[in-house]
């Protein structure tokens, strides 16, 4: 059994997007409705935190130093030393009904980013791609809370999650284009909430050096890793209901941190894993891979 430990005590309301910073050897990640980015040294216990005014929802490494963030209202550059924010682009959707969600970089130094349609009612979130600067849309519709994404170690495929409707899709990725075709399934979860064997939808993702796609399953307490064909290979039940995502770190890439979100959360629920809305860490078998780097120019 995993040896499950409190890497950050404070309960996230929407804890997500983890990252871990080689350089600097300390994770990154964000409070969605906390509104806030927070930095923290596994090896001092050093926490800082920034607080923005905009939900930041998704981040990645810039190449120039500090993040890319991608918060409700656009893109920033974060500098993590100074604390300012520097405006990269606005948002290209109406900040009333949308917001950014999940993302990652690519291999070519692409920062993707999906929406979160929060009515809900429809399926009209959109895949974005910030690229040297500039946005474009990837593609739009068929999803409504975009989630999972991740890239092979070949960077020859991408992996995509729609939370809403439970399932993770494998798209061929063309690195060099920056394009992505042939949607295949790779997962379909049960959607009916109230079946005795429901195990939460897929959020945040994440694939190690073997190639294998370890996904948090939000509102099912555990964390899944599939082979790249499909096959479940693991499965670690946690001490929190809705963990949100995951990302390798440490000086190995062995240590797996996890966030999970509180927010809305019955109190029951609170009270019965005490650690809900915490950063988690776990040491796994397998190493992770350093997260690629976005490019400004």
């Amino acid at each position: 059994m995993n040896d499950i430990q409190v890497f950050h005590d404070q309960p996230m309301q929407v804890g997500e997007s983890p990252l871990w910073h080689p350089h600097e050897a300390v994770l990154y990640w964000v409070d969605i409705d906390g509104f806030a980015v927070h930095r923290k040294d596994p090896k001092t216990g050093e926490h800082r935190q920034f607080d923005m005014d905009s939900e930041p929802c998704a981040i990645g490494i810039h190449a120039t130093g500090g993040l890319v963030v991608a918060r409700r209202d656009g893109f920033i550059h974060l500098d993590t030393h100074s604390g300012a924010a520097t405006k990269i682009a606005d948002a290209p959707y109406d900040t009333a009904t949308t917001r950014f969600n999940d993302g990652r970089v690519d291999p070519a130094g692409r920062f993707w980013v999906g929406t979160r349609y929060e009515p809900g009612d429809k399926p009209v979130a959109e895949m974005y791609v910030l690229e040297r600067g500039k946005v474009h849309r990837a593609w739009s519709g068929n999803m409504t809370n975009s989630n999972g994404l991740a890239f092979t170690p070949s960077g020859d495929a991408m992996y995509h999650a729609d939370t809403t409707t439970h399932r993770i899709d494998r798209y061929d990725f063309d690195a060099l284009t920056g394009k992505a075709r042939n949607v295949l399934p790779f997962q379909r979860f049960d959607t009916d909430k109230q079946a005795s064997g429901y195990g939460g939808r897929p959020d945040g993702a994440a694939v190690d050096s073997e190639g294998a796609y370890w996904c948090a399953m939000f509102e099912g307490a555990r964390i899944l890793r599939f082979s790249p064909i499909g096959k479940l290979l693991q499965e670690i039940t946690l001490p929190v209901q809705c963990p949100t995502m995951i990302a390798f770190g440490g000086d190995d890439l062995r240590t797996l941190y996890i966030t999970s979100a509180s927010g809305k959360r019955p109190e029951a629920e609170k009270a019965r894993l005490p650690l809900t809305g915490q950063v988690l860490a776990l040491r796994v078998d397998v190493p992770g891979r350093a997260e690629h780097v976005y490019e400004p120019s």
